[in-house]
């Protein structure tokens, strides 16, 4: 067993800080974290240490985030592009989904505890009928893992993509996305469907900004890919970030207004991913 946790959480390492060889040298110290948290009386309790990664589904709703290969060439941050705003996002939207519905879902921590990390190759996927994906305009999915995400959405799933800008970051997302579904076409979603009122009324001319802002003269559009029978099964957040309105919840900085919006629009997409 401790083998198998070991195994698991080199997994998670080098997830999110890859195989440079800044990471090689770091991987020692995994280990001795490992050691402490299976030796300590006081640790949480070993199946805690990668619930992440493992676990099965404990509640009928979880943060379940997307873990896809991306082109790390273009990061400044050690982080994948996937891991963006990962843990407090999840942190603080789940605080408020439970503050503002009876939806019955686990908590996540500040280490992302009680949230779910997805792999494309896990079949975990199907466990879980929401996903999230952040700076999907550096996404650059493998022929399998296209295949695998599109079994998710066929068989019932919804993806909500979120945190990309501009017209090269469209590009790189689109060319993944035609692997998944060639023949299904990226539309405006209307003002008038379901998911825009189904618990909130929301406004689509609202752009959510970034920490940082919005860049000049990028335009606000909330695009989807439906299946044959109409439900939407992509929902894309193009040229906003609701993933840095979630994770600034709390920052004075941040416009807590967007951070209302985001939160509207969440519980939106999710309760709509749990009825249709």
């Amino acid at each position: 067993m401790y083998a198998k946790k070991m195994r698991q959480m080199t997994l998670l390492f080098s997830r999110f800080f890859g195989n440079s060889t800044a990471a090689s040298a770091a991987r020692p110290m995994c280990f001795v974290l490992y050691l402490s948290l299976c030796l300590s009386p006081s640790a949480v309790n070993a199946q805690a240490l990668d619930s992440r990664l493992s676990d099965l589904p404990t509640a009928e709703f979880h943060f379940a985030r997307l873990m896809y290969s991306s082109d790390s060439t273009r990061r400044r941050s050690r982080r994948p592009a996937w891991a963006t705003d990962y843990p407090d996002a999840e942190y603080h939207l789940m605080d408020g989904i439970n503050r503002m519905t009876n939806i019955d879902l686990e908590s996540v921590d500040f280490d992302g505890y009680g949230g779910r990390l997805i792999d494309l190759a896990d079949e975990r996927i199907f466990d879980y009928p929401w996903l999230y994906a952040a700076e999907v305009g550096q996404w650059t999915l493998s022929i399998s893992e296209a295949a695998r995400l599109r079994e998710y959405l066929d068989r019932g799933g919804f993806l909500m993509v979120d945190d990309f800008w501009g017209g090269y970051e469209w590009y790189t997302f689109v060319e993944s996305m035609q692997r998944v579904f060639p023949n299904r076409p990226i539309v405006e979603i209307d003002e008038d469907d379901p998911i825009m009122h189904i618990v909130y009324d929301v406004d689509k001319s609202t752009q959510i900004p970034g920490r940082s802002g919005i860049p000049q003269g990028s335009k606000p559009h909330w695009r989807g890919i439906f299946d044959s029978e109409g439900r939407l099964i992509v929902a894309i957040n193009f040229n906003m970030d609701m993933g840095d309105a979630w994770e600034h919840a709390a920052d004075p900085d941040y416009p807590a207004e967007m951070t209302a919006a985001a939160y509207r629009f969440a519980v939106n997409y999710i309760v709509y991913s749990m009825t249709h």
